[in-house]
């Protein structure tokens, strides 16, 4: 079978983001029939070809002053020349996201729509997070996967004072395998709905 490759495309400023970005490839390594590759937004701009041959591409970047970070943004408006200059050449792409922030909150969300945004504008389908909230009752611990309680995309919480060796904590780096892993098997669905869809309807029904 012809794997099916994904990229990861991030900024870390501390090595916090580049953690998660990690453990999302490490999610997706545990699905047979996928390959991922791992970018940093500054390698990525020399990649534009394997991005365009890519079936998905999952995004990440830290969440500075609610938004993502500027060296993710430039990233971002490169993209106008290099990719939608070009054709719609991401159009129908699985896309999905991840970020990070000192604080529990930080105005992570914002970032993750503003990722979602990105992927609309270049005709990308997004996936989300397919976890309920965690640790939002009695019975709740800082060990549950998505305990930060996030839809859109795999978010995750370092300590200011810690470095990318202690944080982000074992349950955010878990929630973020667990989205690496969703969407390679979402790709792979869409990949064989692909292959379907591109024979000749008699050949694919028994009425």
């Amino acid at each position: 079978m012809i794997s099916q490759h994904i990229a990861i495309v991030y900024h870390s400023g501390y090595g916090h983001t580049g953690r998660q970005a990690e453990a999302v490839r490490a999610g997706i390594d545990e699905i047979d029939g996928v390959e991922a590759m791992l970018l940093t937004v500054d390698e990525a701009e020399r990649h534009w070809g394997d991005l365009n041959a890519a079936q998905a591409i999952i995004f990440g970047s830290p969440t500075y002053m609610g938004a993502v970070s500027a060296p993710f943004k430039a990233f971002q408006e490169a993209t106008s020349n290099a990719v939608l200059a070009r054709g719609y050449l991401w159009k129908d792409k699985i896309a999905a996201g991840f970020t990070t922030s000192g604080s529990r909150s930080g105005d992570k969300l914002s970032t993750l729509m503003q990722m979602v945004i990105f992927a609309a504008q270049h005709g990308m389908h997004w996936v989300g997070l397919d976890l309920p909230p965690a640790n939002c009752s009695s019975t709740g611990s800082e060990e549950d996967m998505n305990r930060l309680g996030f839809w859109l995309g795999a978010a995750a919480q370092a300590n200011t004072d810690e470095g990318p060796d202690t944080a982000p904590p074992a349950a955010d780096l878990a929630t973020a395998r667990h989205l690496g892993r969703r969407v390679a098997l979402t790709t792979l669905q869409f990949a064989r709905g692909r292959d379907v869809n591109a024979f000749p309807r008699e050949l694919t029904t028994h009425e």
